[in-house]
């Protein structure tokens, strides 16, 4: 009987996929957490920045969004430390402030985090996962790079640095009416 009640466990455990709503992150704000099941239900759009990046002036446009469409998703940034080179101010206090003070961002902030390579967060390792289930090989290839996600936690897109946070690509997608497809 002990013999069966741990192999069910396991293989629950084991087949059991995760979700994004599986993860948390820690914010930038001291001993609070971004749990993502509590947005279960919206579009989220997950950003790595760098606030001395050639992008940086894209919090503005994250803002915007997140303004305009805040009852149906919610934007996620994750300051991406030194992934492409020294863009990232040095902790997380001086990121926040940054955000908080320059673009008046009142969006959601990840502590400073690794996007790339071994060491990267969970939540970038469940994205890239699964882009490359969409057949996007390299899904980030600068800081700013986009997965938006829908109301039930699947990745709908990636959109790369260039493809600002108020573009028609993006923007459509958020007004859509339609169940996202791959057609």
């Amino acid at each position: 009987m002990k013999t069966l009640l741990m192999t069910t466990l396991f293989s629950a455990f084991l087949f059991n996929t995760p979700t994004i709503y599986d993860l948390k992150a820690n914010a930038i704000e001291e001993n609070k957490q971004i749990n993502f099941s509590d947005y279960k239900g919206k579009k989220i759009l997950i950003v790595n920045t760098a606030c001395n990046s050639p992008y940086t002036f894209q919090i503005e446009g994250l803002q915007q969004l997140y303004s305009a469409y805040k009852e149906k998703l919610v934007v996620i940034a994750f300051p991406a430390g030194h992934d492409f080179g020294d863009q990232e101010l040095k902790t997380n206090k001086q990121v926040q402030a940054f955000f908080r003070n320059s673009y008046g961002a009142t969006f959601p902030i990840a502590e400073i985090s690794t996007v790339k390579g071994e060491d990267r967060h969970p939540v970038f390792q469940y994205l890239i996962t699964e882009a490359e289930k969409m057949g996007i090989t390299e899904p980030i290839k600068w800081n700013f790079t986009k997965f938006l996600l829908d109301e039930e936690g699947k990745l709908m897109k990636v959109f790369e640095a260039d493809v600002t946070p108020l573009s028609p690509e993006i923007t459509s997608l958020l007004n859509s009416k339609q169940p996202w497809s791959l057609d």
